[in-house]
Parts: C-alpha cells; sequence; structure tokens
C-alpha cells in the first residue's frame, strides 16, 4: 500500500538533478527547469505547508493556468475534478502526481499530447513550435474518493431538505393569500384574471407580451412593464421564457391577463438562474398579458 504521506515529491525530484553532471541538457533547453523521464520539465516555486500528495482516484482542487512560453496566459480557473492514471507517458496527470499539497509548480509540457490526447481538441493555433507550453498549478486541497461520496450524498440529503422547504413556503404563502387554486399535472398554479375572447395562442404564432415576476414575499425580479418594453417571440420555437411560464402562455388568449404561480422546477430548478439572482429551489410569480397573438 502506498503511503499517503510522504516527503515533498517535487522537491526530491529537484535535488536528484543538482546532483547530475552541469554536461546534463536537461538545464538547458528551459533554464530554471528540470525534467523528468517522461519528458515533462518542472520547477517548484512554493514549497507547501504539508506532506501530503494525492493518489489516482482522489479529488483534486487546483489554480490551474495555461500560458505560451512568453508568458502569455490563454486560460485560468479553478477547478476541481477526480484525478485519473496517466493515460500515456509524459501527461498532465504525472504533473499532479509530483505535487504535495499547497505546493505551486510550473509544467511545460507538449501542446499536441495535452491537447489531442487529453483533451480531444486541435491545439490552438498561436502555439508554435517547439509545440509546448506552460501549466502553471497551485494544489489547494486533495479529497479521497471516500471523503468526496459522503459529502455528496451529505449535500444532496440538504438539497431534499431544500426541497421540502419550497413546498412548506408555498402552502403559507396560499394561505395567507387565501387562494383555492388547484395546480395542474405539472405543479404550475393558472388563475385568470379576465376574460378574453381574442385568439388562442398556439404553436408557431407570434405573440407580444408584458410580464412582471416576483417571488413568494413580493419583490419584483423582472419586468417588461416597468422597462417599458414588451417582449416579441414565435411561441414554441424561440421562446425566452422559462418552461412553467411558456406552458401557462399556451394557455391564455390575446387580450387575457394571469396570474401564475410557477415550482422552481419548471422555472429554475436546484441551481437557480446564472446570474443569481433567482436562488435554487425557489417558486415563483408572474403577472401575464397577452397584448397580440399573429
Amino acid at each position: 500500500m502506498i503511503a499517503r504521506y510522504k516527503i515533498p515529491v517535487l522537491l526530491s525530484l529537484f535535488i536528484l538533478p543538482v546532483l547530475i553532471t552541469s554536461k546534463c541538457v536537461y538545464f538547458h533547453e528551459y533554464p530554471g527547469f528540470s525534467k523528468t523521464g517522461s519528458g515533462i520539465y518542472y520547477r517548484l516555486n512554493v514549497l507547501g505547508e504539508h506532506d501530503m500528495s494525492p493518489l489516482p482516484g482522489d479529488y483534486i482542487t487546483v489554480d490551474i493556468r495555461y500560458s505560451t512560453l512568453n508568458d502569455s496566459v490563454f486560460f485560468a480557473a479553478r477547478r476541481k475534478f477526480r484525478l485519473e492514471k496517466p493515460a500515456y507517458a509524459g501527461s498532465v496527470e504525472e504533473c499532479f502526481l509530483m505535487m504535495n499539497k499547497g505546493d505551486e509548480a510550473d509544467f511545460i509540457l507538449n501542446a499536441n499530447n495535452f491537447f489531442t490526447r487529453t483533451l480531444g481538441v486541435s491545439p490552438p493555433r498561436f502555439i508554435d513550435e517547439p509545440d509546448v507550453f506552460i501549466i502553471s498549478v497551485k494544489l489547494i486541497d486533495i479529497q479521497s474518493e471516500q471523503s468526496f461520496i459522503k459529502e455528496r450524498e451529505s449535500f444532496l440529503s440538504w438539497i431534499n431538505d431544500f426541497s421540502e422547504f419550497e413546498k412548506v413556503k408555498l402552502q403559507h404563502f396560499f394561505s395567507e393569500e387565501q387562494l383555492n387554486a388547484e395546480p395542474d399535472s405539472s405543479g404550475v398554479y393558472f388563475i385568470s384574471l379576465n376574460e378574453a375572447r381574442g385568439r388562442r395562442v398556439r404553436y408557431g404564432d407570434t405573440i407580444e407580451i408584458h410580464y412582471e415576476g416576483r417571488f413568494l414575499y413580493g419583490r419584483i425580479f423582472d419586468s417588461t412593464r416597468k422597462r417599458e418594453e414588451a417582449i416579441r417571440f414565435v411561441y414554441g420555437k424561440e421562446s425566452p421564457l422559462v418552461r412553467g411560464l411558456e406552458k401557462a402562455v399556451g394557455l391564455m388568449h390575446e387580450g387575457e391577463k394571469a396570474f401564475i404561480i410557477i415550482p422552481s422546477d419548471l422555472a429554475f430548478g436546484k441551481t437557480g438562474s446564472s446570474t443569481g439572482i433567482i436562488p435554487p429551489y425557489t417558486s415563483l410569480i408572474f403577472e401575464v398579458e397577452i397584448l397580440s397573438v399573429i
């Protein structure tokens, strides 16, 4: 069994080349870098305070940056992922396996191998000869697969609790507002506010609508009326509406106004909106008016 705690891996790899004769070409091509037997050039910039290194199957969190040899950065992000066994000699997985938690290091990799064999895409055109680039890595955290699974199960349990809380809030809202509406089979509540005899909205119709969206506690998060800008679109083909609202609009006629309550699974679901305005598991209220149906 491989011990999880050991002396800093990169530090030991850094010391070894010092013992090699100065005639070694490893120091000549990229000054300041050493080279592994598989062809990866590496440079340890910061030695972490931990002596824990990852194993294949662990989940690691890294700050990672891609740059050209002249230090032009073309990607930078924090990522958490499952570390796999190296698929080939000189793969990026070897880089992560060389590091300890807290280490910061630069690696020079073969661009063609990385982009083609690891990512399955063509290398960027701006990477010219000698067809290499630099990956800079800070190893933030290491999590065993067992720990990751336990954390995920705990999160899913919390999500289920949050989902139940949404149902309670919705029930409380109906009680306070003294509403007796029943949801349809999908869970959407539809309350028509006036009688309209205009054309019924159908698939492929070009429709123009005003809407105002708000949370159950009353705060408005979007309103075409406040913007004084109704929206026009082809119903069912290019709809900008969330699923529940689009479904409800399909029940309406030209000139009709309606009060619509949509559960989160037909709105922005368990993730919330990409803008962060709508939280996860949030029921929404819309007041909609169909201005025209063509």
